[in-house]
């Protein structure tokens, strides 16, 4: 015999409707939902028009009432940002209700804190809407990856950026041009920062990277370069040599620090990145989203599709309730959780120094036109033990030249030696690009 399970909702926003959509239409969905029922809902204005009609006698503009409410089981966090919702899903975990929630900002700042109240109430915080929004990837790294030693996650993760960056390199279009496009889209807000200075995918892999690789990290720590400063030449260069360019975040495991014996050093980023055409990660355009998952003895693993929106992120919101649904049809709450789906760590895990990390690079100079600058150029570099892949000349004029370096792989103190050098060689008059390069 079925158990009901009460719904509380914290926001009606773009994904907030959308999951009340979806638990009001159970109709040819899983047959859980059916078991579901929208008990309370908070919102900013009671009056406000909305996409989906409502019972106005579940609307409330106090959060703190859905959380309180007797006949709420799960609380379902979609209002963003950090306070209150922090505060409220903390609210919520004391008073015994499991959460779900897709605020990716909360989880990458106070992920440990919730997940150690979690597990000491006996209750479950699923997040696998927080990244990727529809493409599944928080339980498979809890689960069907489970067995494996996660050596590099790595994954374009914000849909804005991807859509910017696929237009500028379909159309030679420019950055701003294209950023008020998505604007009017819908696909960028007003304010772009947190998208395209990267902060939002910061956020995602700092999630990602806790999962993987079994600890916390420091979010604030986590090294981070956007798309607002980036030139269409670059993205023209890119294409020229082979490559398209994508805001990339990247976590990836490195051999222990004899200075942190016990506590697993990473290299974690977020910064535009060289992808070569023939990588799995090169043909993910538009909005769409990808996470490539690297371990052993699996290899690689992608998950693709759409990033953002109410659909895909409310389906991954709902995905978790029915995780929670289903494990209460199963047997009643006995505080012992399925260890599966609780977050749980096992290790320490640090960030490695930005100068310690490695990477292939891609750079490019404003120079004099005149003799003999590629040859110092490519001088210095070996000077600084900096191995050249490439080097070309790719524009001249009267005005100057623009000579494009791309390294193989080096490590980012030598990298930021070798440049401070270059920048003082005669005829070197300015860097005016620094790229990632996989």
């Amino acid at each position: 015999m079925s158990t009901r399970i009460g719904i509380g909702l914290l926001g009606l926003g773009t994904v907030g409707a959308g999951v009340a959509s979806i638990l009001q239409t159970p109709e040819g969905r899983h047959p859980l939902i059916a078991d579901l029922d929208l008990v309370r809902i908070a919102v900013r204005d009671r009056n406000r028009t909305r996409p989906i009609a409502l019972d106005e006698s579940i609307l409330t503009t106090s959060p703190e009432a859905v959380v309180d409410d007797p006949a709420v089981d799960v609380v379902v966090e979609v209002m963003g940002g950090i306070e209150p919702a922090r505060t409220l899903i903390m609210r919520a975990i004391a008073a015994g209700k499991s959460v779900v929630t897709a605020n990716k900002s909360v989880i990458a700042r106070h992920g440990e804190e919730i997940a150690a109240a979690a597990a000491a109430a006996g209750v479950y915080v699923l997040i696998e809407a927080a990244v990727g929004g529809g493409i599944p990837i928080i339980e498979p790294l809890k689960q069907s990856l489970g067995s494996n030693r996660i050596q590099r996650v790595s994954g374009i993760i914000n849909g804005t950026t991807n859509y910017i960056l696929s237009r500028m390199a379909e159309e030679g279009a420019d950055y701003n041009a294209v950023l008020r496009d998505a604007q009017d889209l819908g696909y960028a807000e007003a304010d772009p920062a947190a998208d395209v200075e990267g902060l939002d995918a910061a956020d995602k892999i700092a999630i990602l990277s806790g999962l993987a690789f079994g600890g916390p990290i420091d979010r604030n720590g986590i090294y981070t370069a956007g798309i607002s400063t980036l030139q269409s030449r670059d993205v023209d260069y890119a294409t020229q040599l082979g490559y398209g360019v994508k805001l990339l975040a990247v976590a990836e495991s490195m051999e222990p620090d004899p200075s942190h014996p016990t506590s697993l050093p990473l290299a974690v980023s977020v910064q535009p990145t060289l992808v070569p055409n023939d990588h799995p990660l090169a043909g993910v355009n538009g909005v769409n989203n990808a996470i490539l998952v690297e371990g052993d003895p699996i290899g690689r693993v992608m998950f693709y599709g759409p990033g953002a929106g109410s659909g895909p992120t409310a389906s991954a919101v709902v995905a978790d309730i029915l995780n929670i649904a289903g494990i209460r049809q199963l047997k009643p709450a006995d505080g012992n959780l399925d260890p599966l789906l609780a977050a749980s760590s096992w290790r320490a895990c640090h960030l490695a120094n930005k100068e310690q990390t490695s990477q292939r690079n891609y750079v490019r100079f404003k120079t004099e036109n005149a003799p003999g600058v590629i040859g110092r150029i490519g001088s210095c570099f070996g000077d600084h033990n900096v191995s050249i892949q490439s080097i070309v000349q790719l524009e001249a004029s009267d005005a100057g030249a623009e000579i494009v370096v791309i390294t193989h792989v080096v490590g980012n103190g030598q990298m930021s030696a070798a440049l401070k050098a270059i920048h003082a060689i005669e005829g070197v008059l300015s860097l005016d690009a620094h790229l990632g390069c996989l």
